[in-house]
């Protein structure tokens, strides 16, 4: 899924952030008081609390793996990862950009899935180990009458998974359904923002059919908390789906702009082999700038180097110790650098520019070109079309 807001750190996968937001909470609490009932009575005699919990906590693991599927093959395909955040519609991977063709969108929006299915299948194969397939089946149909803790905890899983799925499936954008119909509309098109158009308005009418479906499990079917929710998740989608769409207007409207058209192609670096001594008087106090990109003996980017680093050494030590031994160091997924034939709407979105308020142009090499400031970027933004 591709939803979510703010979050605080609970970990880091493969150098991923990995981040919960506060509403993750209540949909925690409200899965395992649900799921408290159900055990009482597909597996008595167990502690149906604790069922609840583990079965909660696996959930949200799959969909923490879910999106981890996303967030490895766009990592593997060159788009750097700000993070993924669980919240209460599930899980979101932050790229740090889009994809750059239809190919890798589409490999990109299909990876979660696929470990979605894994999962499911994964699940379903143990409780028949377990208890048999016709057991198994039947927990994963959420049958009440299983009458086996392991058997109903995966079963649950297995069934959760497989709605998951479904969902997600959904040829709504911003749903991976929407993101796999927007890389073959991409595709066929050859437009981008043509295509994301075609999944927006895919994503408002499958979030308005959710809404009047939701209505009607409230109203006619008296399914007051199943129909307000799916009402709910229905309106969220269809508000996202309005988003993308003025989100791909604005895109068409910069489009043509680059990287290289809006940076300072006159770039002050300092060699990562200075002595911090001349970083400090040639640099920092003759320009005052709180940070500088440091480069290697070829010109390439390395990292960059702050005034607060420099000063942290001991005065008696800053004329042999090099900068490269307290810059912090870019290894090209940092979102400090982007490529000089990058569109400017892919600087929007970088970290960098919004920590630093600048960031580095390279080109294929990692040779630094010059440097794209926010105020550069809002002069372009503002500029008439």
């Amino acid at each position: 899924m591709v939803f979510g807001g703010g979050s605080f750190q609970l970990a880091r996968v493969f150098g991923i952030r990995i981040g919960i937001d506060f509403s993750w909470f209540v949909v925690l609490f409200l899965i395992i008081w649900d799921l408290s009932g159900y055990y009482e009575d597909a597996a008595p005699g167990s502690n149906a609390f604790v069922l609840a919990v583990l079965s909660a906590l696996l959930f949200f693991l799959s969909i923490l793996l879910h999106e981890l599927g996303h967030a490895l093959v766009a990592i593997r395909n060159g788009i750097p990862i700000l993070g993924i955040d669980l919240w209460m519609f599930g899980g979101v991977a932050k790229l740090g950009r889009d994809a750059d063709s239809p190919g890798v969108e589409f490999k990109v929006a299909v990876a979660g899935p696929l470990v979605t299915v894994a999962i499911a299948v994964f699940c379903f194969a143990l409780g028949s180990l377990a208890s048999g397939m016709s057991d198994a089946f039947q927990s994963s149909t959420f049958d009440e009458s299983v009458g086996e803790a392991t058997t109903a905890v995966l079963g649950y899983l297995t069934f959760i998974n497989v709605l998951l799925l479904g969902f997600n499936l959904i040829p709504a954008f911003p749903l991976d359904g929407g993101r796999i119909a927007r890389a073959i509309a991409w595709k066929v098109t050859g437009d981008r923002n043509r295509a994301t158009r075609f999944a927006a308005w895919l994503g408002r009418a499958g979030g308005y059919a959710m809404v009047a479906f939701g209505a009607y499990l409230w109203l006619v079917q008296d399914r007051v908390a199943a129909g307000l929710w799916i009402a709910f998740i229905g309106f969220f989608l269809a508000s996202a789906a309005r988003s993308a769409a003025a989100q791909a207007a604005f895109s068409g409207r910069i489009e043509h702009i680059r990287v290289a058209d809006v940076m300072d192609a006159d770039p002050v670096a300092v060699d990562e082999n200075a002595p911090l001594s001349e970083a400090e008087h040639s640099f920092f106090l003759r320009y005052g700038w709180p940070w500088f990109p440091v480069v290697d003996t070829r010109g390439r980017l390395v990292g960059v180097v702050s005034r607060e680093a420099v000063e942290s050494v001991p005065a008696h030590e800053r004329d042999t110790r090099a900068v490269g031994t307290v810059m912090a160091r870019d290894d090209g997924s940092s979102g400090l650098r982007v490529r000089l034939e990058e569109p400017l709407e892919n600087l929007l979105s970088q970290e960098g520019l919004a920590r630093l308020g600048a960031i580095m142009a390279v080109d294929g090499e990692g040779v630094l070109r010059g440097i794209v400031t926010i105020d550069a970027v809002r002069r372009a933004l503002q500029a008439p079309a």
